[in-house]
């Protein structure tokens, strides 16, 4: 990889002329008003001060590799070449963020490895400096699929929630919760789901968000279910305990030192009968409903939304499942005036990941979004691949098979975060930040892969293309920058979106898909700054001051 600059400014080889017959005075005057007219015609682009660094990943084996800048390119005879011209004036929806979620399971794997370690992951996670930098993130209301056992915050059949407490996320772990984690030496057996976070939060240059969901509601609750937590509905009868449930969550979650950024009423709202772990039904109705009638007035009530602004209090993203169906059921929500004040946005997932790229990533289906409800918030609130054990990074370059069928991922996942972002995405949440090298534990026989991967064993920490991968966003779109807009020649197998932070700094992400090399010409006001990409490769171009 290779990068140059060319400035089209320069004024090179003027000549004046002027009569002899002139005078002195007269030739001074035209001399004079020349020199201005070419000072006012050809202004100096505030771009022309700006250097640029380029970060590549790519199946050669590049992990967020930092190329040498400024130099001119070798011979690229017979490189194809792609022109892209950027329009920094043009801006597009605001950032919130990029990252992965805060689980039960990934607090307990950080629990079996040293302190020092455990530290260093937070750091290559959190840091904008030393790591990715994440400043989106998710975490669960009550336990998930991503948890050890079935837990909720109060004793079975207390309709007055006396007995409400947190206790479950901050008292640590036993060691005989499940099968998975018995025998497993705790080097902190006190360490939990809320540590995890208040560790994290103190990270030097930390600066997240987190978006709470829950599974279900206790059991009790509900009526219809196939097992403990799973499936089934909750009863209208409790709709106002659980909506006063989720506001005292979000009042001792911020007792502990935790201000949620958002909530969404229910994880997956559309699986009611067939799903294998902590799930709840949700009609579009009958979420449009609990949030009219009872979540969004308590969540006033107790003074975490604030209907006037609200931007400035929690925000509660609607429906949070599969992009493919969302917009009827966030209609649902939207056309009804009343449902619709408490609810910010629309926050959805990838899944089946197999049929993304037959469906374009639903580019269609966000379009849609965005255009029918252009004042509600669009957030990727999870994604995740099943974890190949034996194969856990090579997995992300190959085609992988798991329940949604068979895909590419690391495609599959560039593809579908620029696809979002160029379609008014403003964040997207991977699923679990950390999991063991067999995407353990839950109770559920459902393993997954995660940016990290510790073998609790050995203590082993391995960072998977999926964490340098999301690196490329979190690391250098920032919160608060705007999507921009661009112009270029279609070109199939390359991918590309980006961004201008409020530091004035620039950075475009591009995936080429292709098995060879591309050429790619960035021109901003006249400068152009030129990278030679990799095939299978990811790169990010910051465009900065010198």
């Amino acid at each position: 990889m290779r990068i140059f600059n060319s400035n089209t400014t320069s004024q090179n080889n003027l000549k004046l002329t002027f009569k002899a017959a002139i005078s002195p005075k007269i030739k001074y005057f035209k001399f004079l008003f020349i020199c201005v007219v070419i000072i006012g015609c050809s202004p100096k682009s505030k771009y022309d001060d700006y250097v640029s660094e380029v970060y590549q990943t790519s199946q050669s084996g590049d992990n967020l590799k930092l190329i040498e800048s400024d130099k001119n390119p070798s011979n690229t005879e017979g490189i194809k070449k792609v022109s892209i011209e950027l329009f920094p004036e043009e801006k597009f929806q605001k950032y919130y963020g990029f990252g992965a979620s805060f689980t039960e399971s990934s607090a307990w794997n950080l629990a079996t490895i040293p302190v020092e370690s455990r530290k260093n992951v937070l750091t290559k996670l959190f840091s904008p400096t030393e790591g990715a930098g994440f400043t989106l993130t998710r975490t669960h209301i009550n336990s998930s699929d991503y948890s050890n056992t079935h837990y909720t915050y109060i004793e079975d059949g207390d309709e007055d929630l006396s007995t409400f407490s947190i206790h479950e996320d901050m008292k640590g772990f036993s060691g005989d919760e499940n099968d998975q984690v018995k025998n497993i030496e705790l080097i902190e057996p006190g360490y939990d789901l809320i540590p995890m976070i208040l560790e994290a939060s103190n990270i030097p240059g930390a600066d997240f968000k987190i978006i709470a969901s829950p599974w279900s509601p206790p059991s009790w609750m509900k009526t219809g279910e196939t097992s403990t937590m799973t499936n089934g509905t909750l009863q209208p009868k409790y709709y106002g305990l659980w909506a006063e449930y989720i506001s005292k969550y979000v009042t001792a979650y911020e007792e502990q030192g935790i201000k949620l950024w958002a909530i969404t009423p229910q994880n997956e709202p559309l699986h009611a009968h067939n799903a294998q772990w902590d799930s709840n039904g949700f009609t579009p109705e009958q979420g449009r409903d609990f949030l009219r009638d009872h979540l969004g007035p308590q969540l006033v009530k107790d003074g975490h939304l604030k209907l006037d602004d609200l931007e400035s209090g929690l925000r509660v993203l609607i429906y949070d499942h599969n992009k493919s169906t969302m917009n009827d059921y966030a209609s649902a929500t939207y056309k009804d005036p009343e449902a619709s004040k408490y609810a910010w946005g629309t926050a959805f997932h990838w899944y089946t990941n197999s049929e993304l790229k037959e469906n374009n990533w639903y580019a269609d289906e966000l379009a849609e979004l965005q255009k029918s409800w252009p004042n509600k918030g669009m957030i990727h609130s999870e994604s995740s691949i099943d974890i190949d054990a034996n194969d856990p990074i090579g997995q992300y370059w190959r085609a992988s098979t798991d329940y949604a069928g068979t895909f590419v991922p690391f495609e599959t996942y560039a593809y579908d975060i620029i696809t979002d972002l160029n379609h008014g995405t403003q964040g997207y949440v991977e699923w679990c930040s950390i999991l063991s090298h067999k995407g353990q534990p839950n109770p559920y026989n459902n393993f997954n892969s995660a940016p990290v991967l510790i073998n609790p064993i050995t203590d082993e920490v391995i960072y998977t293309p999926l964490y340098y991968l999301l690196s490329h966003f979190s690391k250098f779109i920032r919160p608060d920058a705007r999507r921009i807009g661009l112009k270029s020649e279609e070109s199939n197998g390359l991918i590309y979106t980006a961004a201008k932070n409020t530091d004035g700094s620039i950075a475009i992400v591009v995936f080429n898909n292709n098995d060879e090399a591309y050429e790619l010409s960035l021109t901003i006001e006249g400068k152009t700054f030129t990278t030679e990409v990799a095939p299978r490769a990811m790169q990010t171009i910051v465009l900065d001051e010198k």
